[in-house]
């Protein structure tokens, strides 16, 4: 218990469950909202409603948007040829903040994991074949985590994938085993995204 009331015992709590942030360094965040709450709190809560209300899901990659598609999906001078395939959108992200990627995204939402029931239809597996036989589509890039279960992921995209007639290739060097995008340098993003390989 903090002594400080139910509202900031609840703020507490629902700070804690924000990755990176545990009880303690919940604790301290919240106090530091609590006594600027003129300068954070306040337009932080109505930054948070506002997102709450108008960001949604892309309906074509997946993205964070504030209309049906994102600004990627809309930007006609991204390459329509070129489909990355990232598991969340902080691996797109990281991609861009590269910015060495000019194509559009697909993000799974994910990865599969038999233990978590996470199968290929909850994470827009079949969306991206779907995605995939579009005629102006020539390859598609796998961008998804060195984890084990990010490459089963990558074996049953290439199994869907089969017969769409694109290129299908994966990041390579810069990417250590276990590595997620988002944690990436900009750097061995660049590399890995210059470096694929076909698969």
């Amino acid at each position: 218990m903090t002594g400080g009331g139910v509202e900031i015992e609840r703020l507490i709590e629902l700070m804690a469950k924000l990755p990176g942030l545990g009880p303690r360094s919940a604790r301290r965040a919240a106090l530091a909202l609590v006594k600027k709450r003129e300068r954070l709190l306040a337009p932080l809560a109505r930054a948070m409603a506002e997102v709450a209300e108008r960001v949604r899901t892309c309906r074509t990659c997946g993205n964070l948007a504030t209309g049906e598609d994102c600004a990627i999906c809309l930007d006609p001078k991204r390459d329509a040829a070129l489909i990355c395939v990232v598991e969340d959108v902080a691996g797109l992200w990281a991609l861009e903040r590269a910015a060495v990627f000019r194509g559009r995204y697909h993000v799974l939402g994910g990865v599969l994991s038999a233990l978590d029931g996470v199968t290929p239809e909850s994470l827009r597996i079949p969306e991206l074949a779907e995605r995939a036989r579009a005629p102006e589509v020539i390859e598609v890039i796998l961008a998804v985590g060195a984890t084990i279960d990010g490459q089963t992921t990558a074996h049953v995209i290439a199994d869907y994938l089969e017969g769409c007639g694109v290129e299908l290739t994966a990041l390579a060097k810069g990417v250590p085993v276990g590595g997620e995008l988002d944690y990436l340098d900009d750097g061995t993003i660049s590399a890995a995204l210059a470096a694929r390989k076909a698969l």
